[in-house]
């Protein structure tokens, strides 16, 4: 009795140590396993078939599992917050300002605002080395009026820094409703102090043209957007020029931040053959989509001047570099912005979205419009004290070349 007593806690205590051992074994297991393993209640959690074999996602999840044990408010956790701001954080490590990711809420927000959003201040912004900059203000907007600048570097609105914002946060917080009120808080070139300018909001009326005959006939079409009013009033611009005589012709593209590329391709097929590239567009995977001329070619003999600058950019862009590239035009003032990208807007999940930058525009003969803008034949400086002056040095050298 006493030895199968002696045998039974013999075999019993051999079980508990191999019971032990398999539990330290799970134990160890789990804790040293994927961290992926081991944050529970969240669906989708795994990596698309694509990405397993490159990518370790486990430092993720390992933050992801310390957050959720040691924060110290994890009570209050919104868990799909952190979604969001994760696949943000993936999306803001592109580093391109024109690619964001929008959660439900501000999805919707921009939606609307691509529908036509009208009241505001009128100014185009962009990112520059990561400062927030003004590429050109509407003609007649009240951010001109207010005296915005093309090339006004934008630290504060409303007294908040600009440090770290996307492009699209910044427009959301600049605009607003009419007769409301926004302060900027702006650096400029050539003023050492940073300074505030007050714009109360108003709705937009957007003008497309003016035209001018100048001395020795030259005919000027100041050109302030590629809408999509722009393609016929451009149309009937020239139909004036051809009516006043005029074959010398200076299309002033200063403070253009551009539109629709469909504008820029009709308007740009009236000086060049049926079939000559006007723009290509490249993709990741190094193809290339071409936009032709449709051959309008109203023009024998043509002497063509177009004025640019810091403020000139997307579509004006790429009817510059077009005609430039054709040999039709000269292109007078200062380099270009540089905004020569395409953006899609995707559906992540039916709520939320993702504008994504998804090719690069280049000029007919290869040259990335993104890379550093256009640099004009003729670079002519215009500076705070010509503005205060009434003097256009550009404008000038422009006729000039049309008068030789």
């Amino acid at each position: 009795m006493f030895n199968f007593i002696k045998k039974t806690s013999y075999w019993g205590a051999f079980a508990g140590i191999l019971l032990s051992v398999f539990v330290l074994g799970l134990y160890l297991g789990y804790s040293n396993g994927p961290a992926i393993e081991r944050v529970k209640n969240l669906t989708n959690k795994e990596a698309p078939l694509s990405l397993r074999e490159d990518l370790d996602f486990n430092p993720f999840w390992q933050a992801w599992e310390f957050i959720e044990k040691k924060y110290v408010s994890n009570n209050g956790l919104d868990r799909q917050k952190m979604v969001w701001g994760a696949v943000s954080g993936l999306v803001g490590s592109l580093d391109d300002p024109y690619s964001v990711f929008f959660p439900p809420e501000e999805s919707e927000v921009f939606k609307s605002n691509v529908r036509g959003d009208f009241e505001g201040v009128g100014m185009e912004i962009g990112m520059r080395k990561k400062l927030l900059t003004v590429i050109a203000p509407l003609k007649a907007a009240p951010a001109e009026k207010a005296g915005i600048k093309t090339g006004d570097t934008i630290i504060e609105i409303n007294g908040e820094t600009t440090m770290d914002i996307t492009l699209d946060e910044a427009v959301q917080k600049i605009r607003g409703e009419k007769g409301t009120k926004v302060i900027l808080t702006i650096l400029r070139e050539g003023r050492e102090d940073p300074f505030k300018i007050e714009i109360i909001r108003d709705k937009i009326e957007i003008p497309v043209l003016d035209t001018e005959v100048k001395e020795n006939g030259v005919f000027v079409i100041e050109l302030y957007n590629f809408s999509a009013r722009s393609n016929s009033e451009f149309r009937n611009a020239l139909g004036e020029m051809l009516e006043s005589g005029s074959d010398k012709l200076i299309v002033d593209l200063r403070g253009n931040p551009g539109g629709y590329l469909e504008s820029a391709v009709d308007m740009a097929s009236w000086f060049l053959p049926s079939g000559e590239v006007v723009v290509r567009e490249r993709f990741s995977n190094n193809e290339e989509k071409l936009y032709r001329s449709k051959g309008y070619d109203l023009f024998e003999d043509l002497e063509m001047v177009v004025l640019v600058n810091q403020g000139s950019a997307s579509a004006s862009e790429i009817f510059a570099g077009a005609l430039r590239d054709h040999d039709v035009a000269v292109l007078v003032g200062q380099q270009t912005y540089g905004k020569g990208s395409v953006q899609e807007l995707l559906s992540v999940d039916g709520n939320s979205s993702l504008k994504l930058t998804i090719a690069r525009w280049l000029t007919p003969n290869g040259d990335s419009i993104s890379e550093k803008g256009l640099t004009p034949d003729v670079e002519v400086e215009y500076i705070e004290e010509d503005f205060e002056a009434g003097r256009d040095p550009q404008m000038e050298r422009a006729m000039e070349i049309l008068s030789q």
